[in-house]
């Protein structure tokens, strides 16, 4: 069991809401919940949770305009839970900055099983370690990305306009410089749980953002590994 990590389950079911919660609770962790995402962001605010469970549909402000508003604050990881279980609904999910996706109803163990690996992925902070910097920036090649701001910019200065799925996929590159990531890596590190379904759709986000890198012209830095995957060229700085 982790008692270290902090999690909030957020759905407008009361009774889900409890269930989910309890369980959470008998397998080591602090749970706290809320009912909507106001309650959320007001329970953030007190204290930022390590994962965040968060329903889709509720009303008011739904869980996938939640979700991106927490990816653009680079906010804690997000399990989405949604009675929406198509693989279009779980890709729109993804692309929106959920870290993983699971269809009501669900297995609880399954759930608790994404539970951990997710914070295996993203361990709590020890206690008076302090929290990652908001403003945190890599740079590679002349190129800058502003973790914080959502926000990459060329070696001249110009802002380059990325897609949430090419923003999550860049950052994990430059958190794992010129190191070979396959597509299942990439998964992984990228969207959460690795489900095959997403395979091809990692292939056409590193074509997208390698071109995207290539139009300003400078060298090819995503290089394709055959059989393997891909790999990040350039050294990166982070500050």
């Amino acid at each position: 069991m982790d008692l270290s990590s902090h999690i909030l389950v957020v759905d407008d079911d009361p009774e889900l809401r409890t269930l989910i919660g309890d369980f959470l609770r008998d397998h080591g962790y602090r749970v706290e919940v809320a009912a909507d995402a106001a309650a959320m962001r007001e329970a953030i605010a007190r204290r930022r949770p390590d994962l965040v469970v968060l329903d889709v549909m509720m009303p008011g402000e739904d869980g996938l305009s939640a979700a991106r508003r927490l990816a653009s604050e680079t906010g804690p990881p997000v399990i989405m839970l949604s009675a929406l279980g198509t693989d279009t609904d779980r890709i729109i999910g993804l692309e929106v900055g959920a870290d993983d996706y699971l269809a009501k109803p669900c297995n609880p163990r399954e759930l608790l099983a994404r539970v951990r690996a997710l914070l295996r992925r993203n361990p709590p902070a020890m206690e008076g370690e302090p929290a990652p910097a908001a403003g945190m920036r890599y740079r590679f090649d002349g190129w800058s990305l502003d973790v914080a701001r959502r926000e990459l910019r060329d070696p001249t200065g110009m802002n380059i306009t990325l897609s949430d799925g090419e923003f999550t996929l860049l950052r994990t590159f430059v958190e794992h410089p010129q190191r070979v990531l396959s597509r299942d890596q990439l998964l992984d590190y990228a969207r959460g749980h690795n489900v095959d379904v997403y395979d091809r759709a990692i292939d056409s986000q590193v074509s997208r953002l390698r071109r995207k890198l290539s139009e300003r012209g400078g060298p090819d830095m995503i290089r394709t590994i055959r059989n393997e995957g891909y790999m990040l060229l350039p050294s990166v700085v982070r500050r």
